[in-house]
């Protein structure tokens, strides 16, 4: 796309074409942003006030850069309440377009995470299938879905994530087989998908082998954030579930690898509601 095109495609094509800028090189200055898509310096600030505000970048003086994922070694990050707090809205349309395709009597795989904790909340009251998670939030959520089955795996427990993980949750995850794993992650970018730790890593790992299919959840900021442990390429997903078209990198990557890109209804206009 040329920058006099770009500059009449809306604000939402120049929002992401500035989030795959500073993805490609970790930082961009508002003067270059401003010459790339040919509109004014206002404009770039304008953006990535909204980027900011999305959670999707940080504006920093002059310029803006990619926000850091959340994770323990990051001590400004939020912990999981933060977390949860954060992007409420997108979290809970990911979850409930993913639980919309949960079957009554599936046998599914939770991971421990915000997004997929909307999963979690998400399921028909209709559900009477099997939940095995390592997530204690979605323990507690199953509490009131009385005809499902929950297999709790257990492990020691990793406060940040509000997960148990260890060795003895990757034994207890090895005997089970699942149609379905929904996985959360710390960030995504064009070669795969990152996880915010590495004991949350080998969990995570675990559970895609026990399942026929592996689903990623994610909202629209981790394709601005940054993870620390890589987990794996996007050839070992099946589908990715998120409330916003990702950066054109991405996409290829999915196109490419022929994985499912499900976008819910409910978030194809939201960026146009928000413009007007």
């Amino acid at each position: 796309m040329s920058p006099e095109s770009m500059r009449y495609t809306g604000a939402p094509a120049r929002r992401a074409a500035i989030v795959d800028r500073v993805r490609a090189t970790g930082f961009a200055s508002i003067a270059d942003l401003s010459e790339r898509l040919n509109v004014s310096e206002m404009t770039v600030r304008r953006d990535v006030r909204r980027l900011q505000d999305d959670g999707d970048a940080v504006a920093v003086h002059g310029g803006v850069r990619l926000r850091l994922a959340e994770t323990d070694d990051d001590p400004d990050a939020p912990g999981y309440n933060g977390r949860e707090s954060a992007r409420n809205a997108a979290k809970r349309t990911v979850g409930r377009a993913a639980a919309e395709c949960v079957l009554p009597d599936d046998v599914i795989a939770v991971d421990a995470g915000t997004t997929t904790m909307e999963l979690a909340r998400a399921l028909s009251s209709d559900f009477h299938g099997t939940v095995i998670t390592h997530s204690l939030p979605v323990i507690n959520r199953l509490l009131d879905q009385p005809a499902a089955t929950v297999i709790a795996l257990g492990g020691d427990l990793h406060r940040a994530s509000r997960a148990l993980v260890g060795s003895a949750t990757v034994e207890m995850a090895h005997r089970y087989r699942v149609r379905t794993f929904y996985l959360a992650a710390a960030a995504v970018d064009e070669r795969g998908v990152y996880a915010s730790a590495d004991v949350e890593r080998l969990v995570k790992l675990e559970l895609m082998d026990i399942a026929d299919r592996v689903v990623l959840l994610i909202d629209h900021g981790k394709f601005a954030a940054r993870g620390p442990v890589f987990l794996c390429d996007w050839g070992r997903l099946s589908a990715v579930v998120t409330d916003r078209q990702p950066p054109a990198g991405i996409a290829a990557r999915l196109l490419a690898d022929g994985i499912d890109l499900v976008l819910p209804a409910e978030s194809e206009h939201e960026d146009t509601a928000a413009e007007n």
